[in-house]
């Protein structure tokens, strides 16, 4: 049975010792079932969890633009076939994976990003709580007696650790100190989930430490960064904190329908082809706004050793979705089949002048392209009287509107599928890289293989 490891020796939120205290104390029996991790809260849309009630594992790792697991059930809900498999071709924040073992469903998932592709597999791994409060203790202990330099972190780009490039950097060498300690720390735990598990939750906090915070998708230096102080104290202090609270929260959850979850870490153009038969496909493409998605996670991908050099960046966002020119690329030639595309296309090459960039065109016809891999892909693996469920969203590049939801549907027969609804659910403000204050379309759309 649990022990409570009052030796941390770090300030904790009063409402958080207790609740870890209470949950631990008590062993769940009875199977927890998908009502109970979405505790039957009302959503104002199943695009996002954006104003919604936060639920269990939500706070491992800040995801803005997640969809809801009320998403996963509605679609498990209303398939016209029973459900044994479902997979997620981009899976993010592990929305489909987690709900999928709460609802007693196989899953898989690809994901591109080795950081979110693990903490995906941190979510859905079944653990001993009593273990994981053991092996958190070890890693405080490890890091009051022993210390860690910044050159682990020499890999990083210069302009990560003090003193940076011109002055500017993202995390202070005190900072840094810490972090490079309690890696070490969770880098001398035998159990691999366990060191995953810590490491995942190490990655929730990196921003929180930072320089920097979260500005729309990409991060921007916080106001007098340069005289923000934080005692390194308190990053042990935090990352227990979010440690124990994830820790009740898997104790709480530990009973799902089903354990088991396959994670494939690779390029969805490829790996769709190689999962097993699926009943549902539910996915959240990145969408063409000419934002590179891994510039979002450079903190993590770096500091935590997922990127050790220039080429094993450059290599990741060639993995990627052309929804972006942040990388030269030769952009594969758009696909045939929709009149919407192509007058967008045209459009854009008219407006060449206007655009921020001149290879936004071929980015647009790039990305469809790849979209088109994929649902090849996803329609290959879907076995017949199954549904694909996407949540896609429109961009604008000077005036011009790229209608995604309306594309897709108009390729949906050249991939032998059938368009069966597509539902709003939100608007998304246009940025000013895109040029305008109009409203986006954020959408699903719903296609069916007969």
């Amino acid at each position: 049975m649990f022990q409570p490891c009052s030796g941390f020796g770090v300030k904790m939120k009063e409402g958080i010792k207790i609740d870890w205290l209470t949950a631990l104390s008590k062993r769940k029996s009875s199977l927890v079932q998908f009502s109970d991790c979405t505790r039957n809260r009302r959503v104002s849309t199943l695009g996002t969890n954006a104003g919604a009630t936060p639920l269990p594992f939500q706070n491992w790792h800040r995801f803005k633009e997640a969809y809801t697991p009320e998403l996963i059930g509605r679609a498990v809900q209303e398939s016209t076939i029973p459900v044994r498999h479902l997979v997620d071709a981009f899976g993010g924040s592990g929305t489909s994976a987690l709900s999928a073992q709460f609802l007693g469903i196989a899953s898989t998932s690809i994901e591109v990003n080795p950081f979110l592709a693990d903490v995906i597999r941190a979510k859905i791994t079944y653990y001993e709580s009593d273990a994981l409060i053991h092996d958190l203790g070890k890693v405080v202990r490890h890091v009051k007696r022993t210390s860690a330099s910044v050159r682990r972190f020499s890999a990083c780009p210069a302009t990560f650790i003090e003193p940076g490039i011109n002055g500017r950097y993202l995390f202070h060498a005190a900072i840094a100190e810490c972090l490079a300690s309690i890696q070490t720390a969770i880098e001398t735990l035998k159990v691999e989930a366990h060191r995953r598990f810590f490491r995942v939750l190490l990655g929730g906090i990196l921003v929180a430490v930072s320089n920097v915070r979260i500005s729309g998708k990409g991060r921007r230096y916080r106001q007098g960064w340069q005289n923000r102080k934080i005692d390194p104290v308190e990053v042990l202090d935090l990352f227990v904190q979010s440690a124990l609270q994830a820790i009740v929260e898997v104790h709480a959850h530990m009973n799902r329908p089903r354990t088991e979850a396959t994670v494939l870490t690779s390029d969805a153009r490829i790996a769709i082809n190689e999962v097993e038969p699926a009943d549902l496909i539910v996915f959240s493409p990145p969408y063409p706004n000419s934002f590179d998605y891994t510039d979002v996670y450079n903190l993590e991908l770096w500091m935590l050793g997922y990127l050790g050099s220039p080429q094993n960046n450059h290599a990741l966002r060639f993995s990627t979705l052309s929804s972006h020119v942040q990388i030269k690329r030769n952009f594969a030639p758009m696909p045939d089949g929709s009149k919407s595309l192509s007058q967008s296309v045209k459009r854009l090459h008219e407006r060449r002048d206007a655009l921020w960039s001149p290879w936004i065109p071929e980015m647009i016809g790039g990305y469809f392209a790849d979209m088109s891999r994929v649902l090849t892909g996803c329609a290959h693996r879907l076995n017949d009287g199954g549904q694909i469920w996407m949540v896609v969203g429109n961009s604008q590049y000077a005036g011009v509107v790229v209608a995604v939801d309306q594309i897709l549907i108009e390729l949906a027969p050249r991939w032998n599928l059938r368009f069966i609804v597509k539902k709003p659910f939100r608007s998304m403000r246009v940025s000013a890289q895109q040029g305008g204050k109009e409203q986006l379309a954020e959408t699903l759309v719903i296609l069916a293989k007969d």
